[in-house]
């Protein structure tokens, strides 16, 4: 490889020409020769400068005549132009991709300006670099800027015109005194209407708000007032067209022996940036979202598990529970609102999730609201969510049990106890199937099935103004009634016996045996609080077991010991059983024996021998009761 070794040659084109970094010819078009080349050319080519002076301007860039005419041409015609079609090739052969920028020298003689730089790397490293030394480098080098814009205008504009930031300069009263082509293409004008003019007034008159920016508050004429460099990142220049955009820039002050000319301002616009970070703040935002939702749907997972739910499905074969099995199977299919009654303990909750899991919505949550639970002062909070600092103690954007249910289905429970006057709201998403966070203007809609419940008699609240109308009406679209176990005793055994393993599993003990008087003792009691007080009996009677044996602690008197299974059976009371309460009670105990002695009538521990009768007896009264075998 040729090495160009620099002998102090000076060229006479100046002392810019010689000392900028940019690579540069001077070119005589008409006698097809190079009149010259900087140090930085000789350095890119690879050649000496005599070797560069003595060549032909067609031989740097072999096999290009037709695009060097062209180009040569409209530099002529335009004044200044540039190209990347051309490529010069250095001395060891190897075409170089560069960017090529060229004006006319002015005189009698035509002679072009020639600068190359790599449009990639060298170009943008070169100019940031010149722009970083003129915004950091202090004042000496500006007022050496200063003594090479008095006295050499011409290495002035060639370095104005190669730089791809905008750069522009105003004297002590912030009249505008040259402007470059990078800055004048960024504010959408020609740099003769800049000059000349208040810069302030032409394109830093207002702030990116609307506000009038004055004069006294701009960062760009402090420069020349203290004296200080002052850097900004975060306002905006006005174009022409009267649009904005954004911009970092560096005001510079200028001193010539010490008195304050002006300033020099190179400004870059920061508008790609910004996009980039408002899609990036967009994004995290959703990631945050989603982060917190995921974390809300696990909560409510964590919470259903610590509420140790029982039931995996609705027990029982009663003609009460085989009815409400029928409505859920009607009911599952579709997005109808929901209102299951009945009292406490009866399973509205199991009703509620029965119908999420069988349908369309059960691969997203059954979010569960306890509404009696929920403060009025949080109400709309943890319906709605809020955005950070809505109300006191609201330190970070929150979603409420609508938006955590979105495509899912709400389950509000007591939903009786909502305060009369934040009905409305609640009212108002069901219809319009949108809400506004608290402290947030912006409405979002949401897909969500709701299903309601309570032990309340809404009618009675409506009549009596605690419950308005209109929701109640808009709640009742489809209603359920979970019956009480007093009415459907026949499902206590297998109840019970449910209840009874889970319960053996969760204490780690073993599972005691539940006789056939237990059994009858259980479907003699009238469950005022329904298999809540169901559950809470057996797993007391779990803890108290004893060699196997299950120890009953009932209420009001029913206590631990043999039982007669001819004692009349006691009605809710103490008034003598009807006939139907006998019959009901009675196929229970047969169906509870059936279901201790695995389905079998006869033979040893069959339920025959558990009921104390004959075979053919036992069989009689499956069949008159009605009694499914197997």
């Amino acid at each position: 490889m040729t090495t160009y070794r620099d002998t102090g040659e000076m060229g006479a084109f100046g002392a810019v020409f010689e000392a900028s970094p940019d690579p540069m010819l001077v070119l005589l078009p008409e006698e097809d020769r190079i009149a010259d080349a900087n140090a930085a050319a000789a350095r890119l080519l690879g050649h000496g400068r005599p070797a560069l002076r003595r060549a032909r301007a067609s031989a740097l860039f072999p096999g290009q005549l037709a695009a060097l005419t062209a180009f040569t041409q409209a530099v002529l015609a335009k004044g200044h132009w540039w190209t990347r079609t051309l490529a010069p090739r250095d001395a060891e052969g190897r075409d170089l991709r560069v960017e090529t920028v060229a004006f006319p020298l002015p005189g009698e003689q035509m002679r072009l300006v020639v600068a190359l730089a790599d449009p990639d790397a060298l170009h943008r490293r070169q100019v940031d670099g010149e722009a970083e030394a003129h915004m950091r480098a202090g004042l000496s080098e500006w007022q050496r800027m200063e003594r090479i814009f008095r006295d050499i205008e011409r290495g002035n504009q060639l370095i104005l015109r190669a730089a791809g930031e905008g750069i522009y300069g105003v004297n002590a009263e912030g009249v505008t005194t040259f402007v470059n082509p990078a800055a004048a293409r960024m504010l959408g004008c020609e740099a003769a209407d800049l000059v000349g003019r208040d810069m302030h007034a032409a394109v830093h008159h207002t702030r990116a708000d609307g506000s009038h920016y004055p004069h006294r508050d701009c960062p760009i004429y402090a420069a020349f007032r203290d004296g200080i460099v002052h850097q900004v990142d975060h306002e905006v220049f006005w174009r022409a067209d009267g649009t904005s955009f954004p911009v970092e820039y560096t005001s510079t002050p200028i001193r010539d022996r010490g008195r304050l000319l002006g300033a020099v301002i190179v400004f870059r616009d920061i508008s790609q940036r910004r996009e980039a970070e408002a899609r990036l703040t967009s994004a995290l935002a959703e990631v945050d979202s989603l982060r917190e939702r995921l974390e809300l749907e696990n909560a409510y997972l964590k919470e259903e598990i610590r509420a140790e739910r029982q039931h995996q499905g609705i027990i029982g074969r009663s003609p009460a529970i085989a009815a409400t099995l029928r409505q859920v199977d009607l009911v599952a299919g579709t997005d109808a609102t929901v209102l299951i009654t009945g009292e406490s303990g009866t399973g509205k909750e199991l009703i509620a999730r029965a119908i999420h899991e069988a349908s369309r919505r059960s691969a997203r949550p059954m979010i569960r609201v306890n509404c009696a639970a929920i403060p009025r002062e949080l109400f709309e909070s943890e319906f709605f969510g809020h955005v950070r600092g809505s109300f006191t103690g609201a330190l970070r954007d929150r979603i409420g049990r609508f938006e955590l249910a979105d495509g899912g289905t709400l389950f509000l429970d007591e939903v009786g106890e909502i305060p009369l006057d934040l009905q409305g709201k609640l009212l108002r998403v069901l219809q319009e199937r949108s809400f506004e966070r608290v402290g947030e203007a912006r409405t979002r809609a949401v897909d969500v099935r709701v299903v309601a419940a309570t032990n309340r008699d809404l009618r009675a609240e409506v009549r009596a103004g605690r419950f308005r109308e209109d929701l109640y009406f808009r709640l009742n679209v489809f209603p359920i009634q979970a019956r009480p176990l007093r009415e459907r005793p026949e499902d206590i055994p297998p109840i019970a016996l449910h209840l009874l393993r889970v319960a053996a599993r969760r204490l780690t003990v073993p599972e005691p045996r539940l006789s056939e008087g237990d059994v009858r003792r259980l479907c003699r009691y009238p469950w005022p609080g329904n298999v809540r007080e169901l559950e809470n009996v057996i797993e007391r009677a779990v803890i108290l077991s004893a060699g196997g044996r299950l120890r009953l602690d009932l209420p009001d008197g029913e206590a631990t010991g043999p039982t007669d299974p001819a004692a009349p059976a006691a009605a809710p009371g103490g008034r003598p059983a009807t006939e139907a309460e006998r019959r009901a009670r009675d196929r229970a105990e047969i169906v509870a024996a059936l279901s201790l002695a695995g389905g079998r009538v006869s033979g040893p521990g069959g339920a025959a021998e558990l009921l104390g009768l004959r075979p053919t007896t036992l069989a009689s009264r499956i069949k008159a009761h009605g009694i499914p075998r197997g």
